[in-house]
């Protein structure tokens, strides 16, 4: 008995400090940098383990060195090249096979969780899919593990949100921690993940969330570097001063970037339907021998590429290989995401714009001696620019080059280069390709800005059910002498199915003009809006581009679009408040006030 009664004493101490501890957090975002400091430091770490695991496995099924990376190696086995991204490939193919019979949704990635969920993600979806970005990367597929590293960060960071009870703007703010805790364990650089986060992740920027996202930013960094270094460091020696000249050539090959970006992100549904035919367990076998016949031409196609793009900063190549090496790692990306092997386009994309810098130096020295340019400088430009265009974040880009090569003057010309490359892509696309493969999943989002308050606050949600409903054959005096001036904006006219047929507003109806026959004449006879109605479903933002339409005071609301069933109204007045207030609070942060 003494032992029940202080196990039931402990417990409620425990719920007591539980509830403290949530109500500290949920009151100040000051303390909810300890928490991201411990989200940041999980995150470095997890980050570590998984490179070293990838790098193992390239190790053992390719017969590796163990200081070189995969990309990197001259020439690998032509049977490990076919067979290990076709295995790698059978074992996602199960996996994705198993998840459609099961009827088990999709994962949810942090952008969209951020933007359309407020923040929640599922651990354990998370995991698995951190698990297939390794095995596709392991096998050699040609992704990055980028991907797995924001899924893991982040679903680590929704777990502590969850348990600690946050609010949804503090939710959405610790995901953004994993993430950036994530980018920069990966690349050893603090700012670009704290950025990453601002730009993809949470997508604003907030005097509220930079400390709570530094913090973990730097915990994630440091944390990386104890434990053996970020797998995706890069160091750039000394860089030669860029010239106003140059300025103009730059600009010009961050607009050629931007071209390849969209052809990129246009070319990712077109390879999805070459492989529509296949079973879905046998799209990434038949992608992963595809690959492996690329890495028999050049192993530069095979992982992320890191290896590769060490190699050919410091390394003089001709046009064509420049060339060749371009298409087949663009081709192999294209491939192994459109197949079904998980990953990211991060690293790649940085890979193949700074070859695609290199390119475009030489040719400009080909041409003539007065249009040369730095090819170092032309490859750091190409790589941020692209990375721009199909990840998207020009300053978590420019950030990058910053701390990669501690050189303001290069940065300032990449900034540029970026800024252009994210305008001309909005302009002419609108879209990254983060957001590009939701918008195929049918979802309408372009950035992480948070949007899923806005289908929740549905015309269901908002309407009143309390319609006032006359039968169409009911006369003028009779719908009077039933309803008040003043009692209600209007009425809702029905016919003998009690099927919606139109709408009178009250003020039209106890106009002047009939009093004298208003016994005489049916109140159908003043109906409008006859077709035009809303239906439960609908989002507030929907609800009113059909009031302004039709510029409406009042709309009924019917059951569905195949029923004209009444089932309330809905006011333009309410609607556009109701609007305007979800607005504010969703954008209440940006000046700190997290709420």
């Amino acid at each position: 008995m003494l032992v029940r009664i202080r196990h039931l004493v402990d417990g409620k101490g425990t719920n007591r400090t539980m509830v403290r501890l949530r109500a500290l957090l949920r009151s100040n975002e000051f303390y909810l940098i300890p928490l991201a400091l411990v989200i940041g430091t999980l995150a470095g770490a997890i980050v570590t383990l998984m490179a070293e695991i990838a790098q193992i496995a390239h190790m053992v099924i390719y017969g590796i060195p163990v200081d070189v990376r995969l990309s990197a190696n001259a020439r690998v086995s032509p049977w490990a090249a076919l067979l290990a991204p076709a295995l790698g490939g059978l074992a996602l193919g199960i996996m994705e096979w198993s998840r459609r019979r099961m009827k088990i949704s999709s994962a949810v990635d942090p952008i969209e969780a951020n933007a359309l969920r407020g923040g929640n993600l599922s651990m354990r979806d998370s995991v698995i899919v951190s698990s297939q970005t390794l095995i596709s990367n392991g096998c050699g597929a040609s992704v990055g593990l980028e991907a797995g590293y924001t899924q893991i960060g982040s679903g680590i960071a929704s777990l502590f949100g969850k348990f600690f009870n946050l609010r949804r703007n503090d939710q959405r703010l610790m995901v953004g921690c994993g993430a950036a805790a994530a980018i920069a364990a990966a690349f050893g650089a603090p700012i670009t993940g704290a950025f990453y986060a601002c730009e993809l992740i949470v997508g604003v920027y907030s005097v509220g969330s930079a400390a709570p996202i530094l913090a973990a930013s730097l915990a994630g960094a440091l944390t990386a570097q104890w434990l053996g270094g970020a797998p995706y460091s890069l160091e750039i020696p000394k860089v030669s001063a860029v010239g106003v000249e140059q300025y103009l050539a730059l600009i010009g090959l961050a607009l050629i970037t931007s071209g390849v970006g969209i052809a990129v992100m246009r070319s990712s549904p077109m390879f999805e339907r070459l492989f529509a035919w296949l079973p879905v367990w046998l799209r990434p076998v038949a992608g992963g021998l595809i690959v492996g016949g690329f890495a028999i031409i050049t192993p530069q196609v095979l992982a992320a590429g890191h290896g590769a793009m060490v190699l050919d900063l410091f390394h003089d190549m001709t046009i064509g290989l420049i060339a060749l090496i371009i298409a087949l790692k663009v081709t192999a990306c294209l491939i192994s995401l459109a197949s079904g092997f998980r990953g990211g386009l991060f690293f790649a994309s940085l890979f193949v714009g700074s070859l695609i810098g290199k390119f475009f130096a030489a040719v400009l020295l080909l041409i003539s001696p007065n249009f040369a340019i730095d090819p170092l400088v032309a490859m750091l430009t190409g790589m941020a620019t692209l990375g721009v265009a199909i990840v998207g974040g020009p300053l978590t880009m420019s950030f990058l080059v910053l701390e990669m090569t501690r050189n303001v003057d290069v940065t300032a010309v990449v900034l540029a280069g970026c800024i252009v490359t994210s305008i001309c892509v909005r302009f002419m696309f609108g879209h990254s390709f983060s957001t590009w493969r939701l918008h195929l999943r049918g979802e309408t989002i372009r950035s992480a800005n948070d949007v899923g308050w806005l289908r929740n606050l549905t015309v269901e949600r908002l309407m009143r059910s309390d319609v006032g409903k006359v039968p169409s054959t009911t006369t003028i005096a009779a719908v009077r002498r039933e309803f008040a001036l003043g009692s209600r904006p209007g009425i809702v006219i029905v016919n003998n199915s009690d099927e919606y047929v139109g709408l009178v507003m009250l003020p039209d109806l106890f106009s002047s003009d009939l009093d004298t026959i208003a016994d005489d004449i049916q109140v159908i006879e003043l109906a409008r809006l006859t077709d035009i109605v809303l239906i439960p479903e609908m989002n507030v933002k929907s609800a009113m581009a059909v009031f302004d339409e039709a510029e409406a005071e009042m709309l009924a609301v019917v059951d569905s679009t195949d029923s004209r069933k009444v089932v309330g109204f809905l006011t333009e007045t309410f609607a556009r408040r109701r609007y305007v207030e979800e607005i504010d609070k969703a954008t209440r942060g940006v000046l700190g006030a997290l709420s």
